[in-house]
């Protein structure tokens, strides 16, 4: 049985801590725009001590994962949004209490090296997590059929979220924070569009929706925050759909990733498998769905590529956990979330 965390309600409380990379002061104007965008939608914001951005991480280990504990244990704090990702959150999760985070849940939110949180968080205790928009990306309109973190987060439980492919994305470029602090409208010029990869035909598949960021969570496989097999096992008779999208990675890296997940049963109970658009490098014999077709293309399986998640704006709320329905055809492509 997946667990929820309690829908945010006006007047909560949303906690901000950097349990990887914090926010340099140049950008400290973008931060403040992040946290008016939060509170304009009737919630209080508490900013922790940890947010230090002039090294790799915003703090010691130890210190990290204590402020994200207290954020995530407090009970006036319903959602705990990191300001963006960054590189070591790996070195976290042995510090983390893990039932302590489970017995009164919260939304934890972002994407990145955040999911080396949200889905160990996910898969350890059945709570839902949520891969979504970090909280720097909070004040950009999210175009329809898309949902922003927020209509996720405030939805009542057993509720059904349906969203859609992005007619465009942005495929490379980032905006200028330091000038521009106030930014709220994507610059999106490459059409999208999801594509099946695997063959032909129409898809119509259920599963429990567990993912993240290849780079950040390939890592957990075969230790004790990557069981994935065992989550399925445990938590989704349904059978699971496993989304998973690159940052950056060439695409020969991307095809031994996702063999190494492959290998380690990450695909064993999986009706279908969804591929975030990547601005990673493609290679002269090798792109991207090539390398999507080589390690996976023969599971049977749906395989779909182009999905609106992670690193490539606009930014699908996917939640960790919620019963997914997804459907794929020339005429439309949706993934329906179930809260239950």
């Amino acid at each position: 049985m997946i667990r929820y965390p309690r829908p945010l309600a006006p007047g909560d409380t949303v906690g901000v801590t950097s349990p990887s990379a914090g926010v340099p002061d140049e950008l400290s104007a973008r931060l403040a725009v992040a946290v008016t965008a939060v509170e304009d939608r009737g919630f209080t914001v508490r900013v922790g001590d940890l947010m230090d951005g002039s090294g790799l991480t915003s703090g010691a280990a130890d210190a990290r994962g204590g402020e994200l504990t207290a954020l995530m244990t407090n009970g006036d704090v319903r959602a705990v949004v990191p300001p963006w990702g960054g590189a070591t959150a790996i070195d976290l999760l042995p510090r983390l209490d893990w039932d302590a985070l489970a017995a009164d849940p919260t939304w934890l939110v972002g994407y990145s090296d955040v999911s080396t949180i949200l889905l160990p968080l996910t898969l350890r205790t059945g709570v839902a997590s949520l891969y979504g928009q970090n909280l720097m990306d909070t004040p950009y309109r999210v175009p329809s059929p898309l949902l922003s973190w927020l209509d996720v987060a405030t939805a009542p439980a057993g509720s059904v979220l349906t969203q859609g492919s992005a007619p465009f994305h942005r495929r490379s470029g980032f905006d200028d924070y330091a000038t521009h602090p106030d930014v709220a409208e994507y610059t999106l010029e490459t059409p999208g569009g999801w594509r099946r990869l695997d063959g032909s035909g129409e898809v119509d598949v259920e599963g429990r929706l567990v993912g993240g960021c290849l780079e950040t969570v390939s890592p957990l496989t075969g230790t004790p925050f990557g069981d994935v097999s065992a989550f399925a096992e445990q938590h989704a008779p349904e059978g699971l759909v496993v989304y998973l999208e690159s940052s950056r990675s060439d695409a020969s890296d991307v095809s031994r990733m996702l063999l190494g997940l492959r290998y380690a049963g990450w695909f064993d109970h999986a009706n279908a498998v969804l591929l975030g658009t990547t601005r990673g490098e493609e290679l002269p014999d090798l792109t991207h769905d090539d390398a999507a077709r080589h390690a996976l293309g023969d599971l049977g399986i749906p395989l779909i590529g182009g999905v609106d998640c992670g690193h490539v704006p606009p930014h699908l709320a996917l939640v960790n956990g919620s019963l997914a329905r997804v459907v794929h055809s020339s005429e439309r492509s949706t993934i329906e979330q179930r809260l239950v």
